[in-house]
């Protein structure tokens, strides 16, 4: 049974050139439309009566693009189907610096809201344009100070690296400012160029200057390093927290557990089946109205695949995997499973044994991709 909710908001009022989530320009949508058809989807979609949520995520797209009625109304539909939830309820929503006022914290805070993930990227305001962010420096710290009148005490803020032209002295900058915010967690990722984003088609224009592998690796050693003077521990590739304020939400997915996915695109796994929601608003309407649901694909997630996805989601998490877990989970020791991937990888020095649990080194913190591929195949 599901403890975790992520939710999907698909109205931007930009589009950032990087973006390949699920989104649409906000003007001309039909934001009360999709609200109603979100609250019908959650209404179809509960498996048992009075579970408790101990986690939930409001992604997009851009969440508090919403007006404040339709926020509240967003707030009273969740309340309505999932009313009981954890002493410890970790409750996030994400937020562009800027995109926020004194009024929609508030309806934020009333609903429970305790996180917020702030999509900063960089604090060099060049590198913003060129991404197709439109907030400015000064902005973040106006949102954050706002968002601490309001008791938000549990700030996450989102960075980027291996952007184009970026400089590994503009990174710098960037983590140096960043400290100076004192937040409680960040999560920092390394560009992806995705297809169909604006991004994608200047490289294959060739008009894409992204640094070299190396460069982008320095940053990421740099990341490491910075993080870790600055008290924030490495629990995951690309998050970092205090002490005590690790993302419940995403160990969620690290650990491989059940959630709800809610909303246009958006991915949930219950029961043991994995499923998409269609993305288009007009096909997330119509299935909505044909069936209750707007689940566009279903995938029954067999034991070798479960296993795959323990493995690969697992080591991304700085403490690893549990040889003791995997044993309880799925009846087979994991050396009989998966002997020969982890002798290989232990020997290439990416992977290294910790008592009860297999984890990545240092080394293979950079290597990741290559790790994750080696447990793909289970025959």
């Amino acid at each position: 049974m599901p403890k975790a909710i992520y939710l999907h908001i698909p109205f931007c009022e930009h589009i950032c050139h990087y973006c390949d989530f699920n989104k649409v320009f906000l003007h001309g949508q039909p934001v009360e439309e999709y609200l109603f058809a979100l609250k019908e989807e959650m209404k179809n979609s509960i498996t048992e009566q009075g579970e408790v949520i101990k986690t939930i995520y409001i992604g997009g797209g851009t969440p508090t693009a919403l007006s404040l009625k339709q926020l509240e109304f967003l707030f009273e539909s969740i309340e309505q189907y999932f009313p009981n939830k954890s002493d410890d309820l970790e409750y996030t929503v994400e937020v562009n610096p800027g995109s926020v006022d004194v009024d929609k914290l508030a309806v934020l805070a009333k609903a429970g809201v305790n996180r917020l993930s702030i999509g900063v990227q960089s604090f060099d305001e060049g590198l913003l344009r060129q991404i197709g962010r439109t907030h400015l420096e000064v902005d973040v710290a106006k949102t954050i100070e706002l968002s601490r009148a309001a008791g938000f005490k549990n700030i996450s803020l989102d960075l980027m690296f291996g952007l184009p032209t970026q400089t590994i002295e503009q990174f710098q900058t960037t983590l140096k400012k960043a400290f100076e915010l004192n937040v409680e967690h960040f999560s920092a990722y390394s560009l992806k160029v995705e297809a169909k984003t604006v991004f994608y088609n200047l490289q294959r224009k060739g008009k894409l200057p992204l640094p070299t592998e190396e460069e982008e690796a320095n940053m990421y050693s740099l990341l490491i390093e910075e993080m870790q003077k600055n008290g924030y521990e490495q629990y995951e590739i690309s998050n970092f927290a205090k002490k005590g304020y690790e993302s419940k939400h995403n160990l969620t997915y690290w650990d491989n557990e059940e959630y709800y996915g809610f909303g246009a695109g958006a991915h949930g796994y219950v029961n043991g089946v994995r499923h998409a929601n269609a993305g288009p608003l007009p096909k997330y309407f119509s299935l909505i109205e044909k069936s209750g649901l707007p689940h566009q694909k279903e995938h029954h997630v067999p034991k070798n695949e479960q296993m795959e996805e323990f493995m690969f989601m697992g080591l991304r998490k700085i403490r690893g995997v549990s040889t003791q877990i995997f044993k309880e989970k799925f009846g087979s020791p994991i050396d009989v499973i998966y002997g020969e991937q982890i002798s290989y990888l232990i020997k290439q020095g990416w992977l290294k044994g910790d008592n009860d649990y297999i984890k990545l080194t240092r080394e293979g913190l950079f290597f990741g991709n290559e790790v994750f591929e080696k447990f793909l195949v289970v025959e």
